[in-house]
């Protein structure tokens, strides 16, 4: 299990904001919620702590030790684990395929344990290991996303916007599954979710994100039942 913290990260695209001085702590083994709304920050947020942004004021640290200056290939070594908004499966090749990508950063000798893992997960996936992954449904690909993720064994996993346009049966199958993968192996997650009612009935605490900012960090039960979250995130 491995923490993360993130201080005063604040990320720029040109004279666009993506974050402002975003700090906030995820302990060891817990799921961390980070909600906001399209263009709160989240993805900026991801993609400071993967590498894939720069960010010239602040630190993000696992354990302790800076990533400053890591590639994020460096990065998934260190344990951090992504499935992007969008799933962003490769279609033209095979579940398998997609699935090895995934453990591009581990020891050939380590591949059919990862994939054991995986597929007792998802026994769907296994049921399409040859198939295209551009055929599979929505939740299909999510799936194969997360999966792909869990190839290069993380200790930290991020998540972003894993509900996206899937149907509210699958996602609820989704958060099961999260909460049955953070049991077993004691992950880290955070999930980056406009769907802030189900991402804060799974996640211990939470982060709201508005304008690149943290204007709320707290326990997620107890932030579900601030007024403010009920009206903005709830719809209450």
């Amino acid at each position: 299990m491995s923490a993360l913290e993130l201080t005063n990260v604040s990320v720029r695209y040109g004279n666009i904001v993506g974050t402002q001085g975003v700090s906030f702590k995820l302990n060891a083994g817990e799921t961390m919620a980070l909600v906001g709304s399209n263009g709160a920050g989240k993805s900026s947020t991801l993609k400071a702590i993967l590498g894939l942004v720069d960010y010239p004021d602040g630190d993000v640290l696992i354990d302790g030790a800076s990533l400053r200056g890591l590639r994020p290939w460096d990065i998934v070594k260190r344990g951090v684990g992504y499935s992007p908004e969008g799933r962003r499966v490769f279609p033209a090749m095979t579940v398998l395929e997609n699935l090895k990508v995934g453990a591009y950063t581990r020891a050939g000798n380590e591949l059919s344990d990862s994939l054991a893992r995986v597929f007792s997960y998802f026994p769907r996936l296994k049921e399409r290991a040859s198939q295209r992954a551009g055929s599979l449904s929505g939740g299909e690909q999510q799936m194969l996303a997360i999966g792909r993720a869990l190839m290069s064994k993380p200790t930290i996993f991020l998540l972003d916007e894993p509900s996206l346009g899937l149907a509210p049966v699958i996602v609820e199958r989704i958060g099961e599954i999260l909460h049955e993968i953070q049991k077993s192996e004691g992950l880290s997650i955070i999930l980056a979710e406009q769907n802030a009612a189900w991402a804060m009935s799974i996640a211990q605490t939470a982060v709201i994100l508005e304008l690149g900012s943290c204007t709320m960090v707290g326990v997620a039960s107890e932030l579900m039942e601030h007024p403010q979250v009920r009206k903005a995130y709830l719809g209450l």
